[in-house]
């Protein structure tokens, strides 16, 4: 019998041949945390250990609050760069991005274990690596030792086939996808993407849907890492990191979910859970106070590449702010370099340093009470961007444009 990504990825850094429920020791190519669970972590690992199992794979990151809007958030800042200094392991400071991106830009290969202090880890999914979430202890430990344990996910086969219609996009198939299965429909289970449709997804796409799997519960979304892989890694001067690596034929799933592409709508999340799915056009009319674009799910140069032939030559209204944060420093250089830093800026919008900006509530476009906004991000739960009295869509970056644009929510076709 075969071994789904999963099991492979698993047996070979165990160096044992697991199979879906058994345990696996495995080697930890790479952990790390950022600035809100950094200093948990840091303070755990330096009450237990005294030295990382690997310096050049322990990184920590200043994104989530970057820059810090207060003074408690500036002190966890110096305490992560002081230890960073000390310990001799790599920092990514405030304005650099968000981990997840930079992760997907310079660090992840295919058929990695990374563990991070932050559930969207499984970003780095979209690469082929079995990359998760796990508490600020347990990534103290793996930090320490380069290696920690895990019960084989059963893995769920998504098939997806067909081609995405004009105006939709792989925001809208995550969503679709979580809306099916529900907040806990796949949880502790390998999501595993496959298909003609999924075959010609670019890297930024992959990374999307990979990054959401988390919200249906899942440990890790994970994708084959083929032609497509190599090509983005050569692109980011890391050709080198490659190697192919795709389930057998013969794996065996827990079950498998087939999608027709072409069936598939511009989809939003509506208030307060992420499988509260919709079609946009049952939406049309509701009045949006803010549009939030950026963030490591939507934040990529092809996210504001298609934000920006929205809005070329068009404003915001006047009624709604647009707020667009780019996912890394390398993505603000290139979209500077394209013309759509000035296509927003024209438009209206405000443009934030790299890193998470409003997403998470701490600063950066906290919403006011009563106040709706659309969200390129993951998450849309109550409280979730600073107010738990304010609402929060969640959508495709050509449907955040759009409803810019009108100020309310808006099927992306009709500006297309």
């Amino acid at each position: 019998m075969g071994k789904t990504l999963a099991e492979k990825i698993l047996s070979e850094k165990s160096q044992t041949d697991v199979r879906a429920g058994d345990i696996a020791v495995a080697r930890v190519d790479l952990a790390f945390v950022q600035d809100t669970t950094g200093p948990l972590t840091i303070r755990e690992f330096e009450s237990s250990f005294s030295s990382l199992a690997n310096k050049d794979r322990s990184v920590l990151f200043l994104d989530h609050a970057a820059p810090s809007p207060n003074c408690q958030l500036s002190t966890d800042h110096t305490y992560l760069r002081g230890f960073a200094a000390s310990a001799g392991c790599r920092l990514s400071d405030v304005g650099d991005g968000v981990c997840h991106q930079i992760v997907a830009e310079s660090i992840a290969k295919p058929s990695d274990v990374i563990v991070g202090a932050d559930s969207h880890t499984v970003t780095a999914g979209g690469l082929g690596a079995f990359a998760t979430g796990m508490g600020s202890s347990d990534v103290a430990v793996a930090m320490a030792l380069g290696r920690t344990w895990f019960r084989v996910p059963e893995s769920v086969r998504v098939t997806v086939s067909g081609s995405l219609r004009q105006g939709v996009y792989a925001k809208d198939l995550i969503l679709h996808l979580i809306g099916l299965l529900g907040a806990d429909g796949a949880t502790y289970q390998s999501l595993e993407f496959s298909g003609d449709t999924v075959d010609k997804m670019s890297i930024s796409e992959r990374l999307t849907v990979a990054n959401m799997s988390v919200e249906a519960g899942a440990k890790v979304g994970l994708f084959a890492a083929d032609d497509i892989t190599h090509d983005y890694l050569i692109k980011q001067g890391r050709g080198g990191d490659y190697r192919p690596i795709s389930p057998d034929a013969d794996a065996s799933y827990t079950r498998t979910i087939n999608i027709d592409a072409s069936t598939l709508e511009p989809t939003v999340s509506q208030p307060h859970t992420v499988d509260n799915t919709a079609p946009v056009k049952e939406l049309n009319g509701v009045k949006i106070h803010q549009v939030f674009l950026g963030t490591c799910t939507n934040g990529r140069l092809e996210d504001l590449a298609m934000a920006a032939s929205i809005l070329k030559g068009k404003k915001r209204h006047p009624e709604t702010r647009l707020i667009i944060a780019p996912a890394s420093r390398k993505v603000l250089l290139q979209a500077i370099e394209a013309g759509y830093i000035r296509t927003f800026l024209e438009a209206g919008a405000v443009i934030l340093p790299p890193g998470c900006g409003a997403c998470l509530g701490l600063h950066q476009g906290v919403l006011g009470d009563g106040e709706v906004c659309l969200s390129t991000a993951n998450r849309n739960f109550k409280g979730r961007m600073g107010n738990p009295k304010a609402f929060i869509y969640l959508g495709s970056p050509a449907t955040a444009a759009a409803t810019a644009i009108l100020g309310e929510i808006t099927d992306p076709r009709e500006v297309l």
